[in-house]
C-alpha cells in the first residue's frame, strides 16, 4: 500500500477489509479480534494511529500517531508470530507512513492457510461482517474449518465404498451424453467397470472419491456418508412465499444423485425460458446462446460449487419473476470479482471435470460469461451474494412471460399441455432409451397413469415403440 492509497482509504469509509484503530494509548486490545476476523475471513489492513472524528459533515478519519514506533512495530510481529497469542503463526506486513508529520503504522493481515485461527486465551474465533468484527457462530466455525479444505476435501477417497455404489442407469445416460458430444471419451469397447476406472469415477485404489459418489452413486451408498444430500428446486406460484397463491406447484422429488438430479432440473426450467426445440440430447446445439444455455452453465457451477458436507442443502427457487440457486458454502472470490476475473476453482473439482467430459460446462473459469450473458438476453442484472455460510446468485426473468409461464407449473392441462408434457417424456427417453416408466414418472413429476397414458398416445401415433419386453427392453422413437 503506498501513501497515496492510504490517504485516499482514509477519505472512505471503512471497509470490510480496512480498519483503523487508535494507538496513542498502546496496542489496542479489539486489534487481536481484527487480525482473527482478518485471517478468517478475506484478509485485510489494519491502520495504527488514526482515529476517527466526529464534524459537520459527518465522520472522519485524522492521524493522532503513534511514539516510540519502532517498538510497537516489533511488540506486534513477534506476537503475530509467536503463537502467544493465536493458535496459529500470523504472517504479515508493516509499512510505515508518515501523515502530518505523524507515524502511522499499517498492518497487511492475509487469509490464514491454518484457519480456524482463535484468540488462543478464550478459544474465540472472529470473522469480518461489513465493516465489524463479530464472534463466529458454531455453524460458522464450522464452516472455516470446510473452507480451509476448499477443492480437496470432495476428492477424498471414501471409506468402503466400491463401484457396486456406483448407480449403473445413471453411468448408462451419462455415457449416451459422451457418444453425442465427446465420442472421445465414450470408450464403447469397455464394460460399466472399466469405465468407471478409465475417467477416474473409480479410482486407482477401488473406491470412489466424495465427488465421484455424490455425482454417479446410488442414493444410500450417498446418504450412508453424507445424510444432508438434497438438491432441492421448488417452483413457486408468486413473487414471494407470501404473495404465492399456493405453496408450491412442483418440487422435485429426491433424485438418486447429482447427474440425475441435473437432468430433471434442466427439464424443468426449459419450462421458464426461451428454449427452441433442438434435437438432441442436451436439448440444444453446441452453439445455441438462449437463456437456457446461461441457467444450464448457472446450473453446473451451482452443483460444482456447493459445500456438500454442510448442515445446510442446496436449494433452487423459481419465483414468478426470477430464479434463485442458493448453495451453503461461499464463493472462492469476492461477488464483485466475478466480472473482471477468470479463475477456475471450483470447491469440488471432479464434478466440475465430469460435466466438461460431455461438453455441458465451460472450461478455465470462462463459464461466468456465459452465465452474465442473461443479462444481455433478459435486460436484467444477475446478482451474486456471498457470506461465509451461504452463497447465492439470482436470475430475474425479462418481463414478458415466456412460452411456458403460465402452464409451466404441475401438470398442464388441455391438448397444448398435453402436447408439451409429450415432448418432455420424448426427451428423456433419448437421454436413456431404457429408461422404465415408474422412473419417467418419478422424473416428469407425473402420475404413473399418466406416463401410461403419453406413451399409449405417442405409440399410436406412430411416434414411439417398444423394442424386447417390459424388462430388458427400450424404446424407438420414430
Amino acid at each position: 500500500m503506498t501513501k497515496e492509497e492510504l490517504l485516499k482509504r482514509l477519505n472512505d469509509v471503512e471497509w470490510d477489509d480496512f480498519e483503523v484503530k487508535d494507538a496513542s494509548g498502546g496496542i489496542p486490545k479489539s486489534m487481536w479480534e481484527t487480525v482473527s476476523a482478518f485471517s478468517n475471513s478475506a484478509g485485510g489492513w489494519i491502520i495504527l494511529g488514526v482515529k476517527e472524528k466526529k464534524g459537520e459533515a459527518g465522520n472522519y478519519y485524522q492521524a493522532c500517531g503513534i511514539d516510540n514506533i519502532e517498538k510497537m512495530e516489533q511488540d506486534i510481529v513477534t506476537t503475530l508470530r509467536s503463537r502467544s497469542k493465536f493458535n496459529a503463526v500470523i504472517s504479515s506486513r508493516a509499512y510505515r507512513f508518515k501523515i502530518d508529520e505523524k507515524d502511522v503504522i499499517a498492518f497487511e493481515i492475509p487469509v490464514s492457510p491454518h484457519k480456524p485461527v482463535a484468540i488462543k486465551s478464550t478459544g474465540e474465533v472472529y470473522i469480518r461482517t461489513g465493516s465489524g468484527d463479530v464472534l463466529a457462530s458454531d455453524l460458522e466455525v464450522d464452516a472455516i474449518v470446510r473452507d480451509s479444505a476448499f477443492g480437496s476435501r470432495s476428492e477424498m477417497e471414501v471409506a468402503g465404498s466400491g463401484f457396486e455404489d456406483v448407480n449403473l442407469e445413471s453411468l448408462a445416460s451419462y455415457r449416451s451424453y459422451l457418444r453425442d458430444y465427446n465420442r472421445g471419451l465414450s470408450y464403447p469397447d469397455l464394460d460399466e467397470a472399466a469405465f468407471c476406472k478409465k475417467i477416474n469415477i473409480v479410482l486407482g485404489s477401488g473406491k470412489l472419491s466424495y465427488g465421484s459418489l455424490l455425482m454417479f452413486g446410488k442414493r444410500d451408498s450417498i446418504l450412508r456418508v453424507l445424510p444432508n444430500f438434497w438438491l432441492d428446486y421448488m417452483e413457486i406460484p408468486g413473487n414471494s412465499y407470501r404473495d404465492a397463491s399456493q405453496r408450491y406447484t412442483y418440487r422435485m422429488p429426491e433424485q438418486e444423485n447429482i447427474w440425475e438430479s441435473f437432468q430433471l432440473i434442466m427439464h424443468r426450467l426449459r419450462n421458464f425460458v426461451d428454449a427452441p426445440y433442438v434435437e438432441g440430447p442436451d436439448m440444444f446445439g453446441t452453439e445455441d446462446n438462449s437463456r437456457l444455455f446461461c441457467l444450464r452453465e448457472g446450473l453446473v457451477n451451482f452443483c460444482a460449487h456447493a459445500d456438500y458436507f454442510a448442515a445446510a442443502h442446496p436449494t433452487i427457487r423459481v419465483f414468478a419473476d426470477r430464479i434463485i440457486m442458493q448453495n451453503p458454502g461461499r464463493f472462492i472470490l469476492d461477488a464483485s470479482e466475478f466480472r473482471s476475473r477468470v479463475l477456475s476453482m471450483p470447491r469440488n473439482p471432479s464434478i466440475i471435470k465430469f460435466f466438461r467430459y460431455p461438453k455441458l460446462s465451460e472450461n478455465a473459469g470462462y463459464g461466468i460469461d456465459k452465465i452474465i450473458k442473461w443479462e444481455e438476453l433478459t435486460g436484467n442484472e444477475v446478482t451474486f451474494e456471498s457470506d461465509l455460510l451461504i452463497s447465492t446468485v439470482t436470475y430475474p426473468f425479462a418481463k414478458e412471460k415466456s412460452r411456458h409461464a403460465e402452464s409451466s407449473n404441475g401438470e398442464n392441462n388441455g391438448e397444448n399441455g398435453e402436447n408439451i408434457d409429450a415432448k418432455k417424456l420424448l426427451e428423456l427417453i433419448k437421454l436413456n432409451p431404457h429408461i422404465t416408466q415408474p422412473q419417467l414418472s418419478v422424473k416428469l413429476g407425473f402420475s404413473l397413469r399418466k406416463v401410461n397414458r403419453l406413451i399409449s398416445a405417442l405409440r399410436k401415433s406412430g411416434k414411439l415403440d417398444r423394442i424386447g419386453k417390459t424388462k430388458g427392453g427400450y424404446w424407438i422413437i420414430k
